[in-house]
């Protein structure tokens, strides 16, 4: 699983002009299912993320989690993280996991940052979204599992 985390004051994602989810600071992440991935691997990522210390402490150092701060996560899929750009002009996404695999292994991975203790709101799979978001920092990482 390939995943895209930015820390965030806010963030929000509409669909057909409706707000469907809404966070205050926490993380926005861009999640992508990879051809081949497992159960595991999201379980994995789920953990590393909810324990990932990028919030800033009481001395203005990377040092607490969204846990410590008492932040959620809300978990967009986003299956352009599988580009392949090593050809031509136009992206390949051949790598990401078939849109039914996506779609329950991107559930799958939600559900388990909730239970990691990160109260989680989604996006909507397939669906054609609008992300808003005030990246705090900015911090953004890339991560995989």
């Amino acid at each position: 699983m390939r995943a895209l985390i930015q820390r965030v004051s806010h963030a929000s994602v509409t669909v057909d002009g409706e707000r469907i989810s809404e966070i205050g600071p926490g993380l926005l992440i861009l999640i992508c299912a990879m051809d081949g991935d497992t159960e595991a691997q999201a379980d994995h990522l789920a953990a590393k993320i909810a324990k990932l210390r990028i919030f800033k402490d009481e001395a203005g150092k990377m040092n607490k989690s969204v846990r410590d701060i008492g932040g959620a996560a809300l978990v967009v899929s986003q299956f352009t993280l599988a580009a392949d750009t090593s050809r031509g002009n136009r992206p390949g996404f051949s790598t990401a996991a078939a849109p039914d695999e996506g779609n329950r292994l991107y559930e799958y991975f939600a559900d388990r940052i909730a239970a990691e203790g990160v109260p989680t709101q989604k996006g909507r799979f397939g669906a054609d979204m609008k992300v808003e978001l005030l990246n705090d920092g900015p911090v953004t990482i890339w991560m995989e599992a």
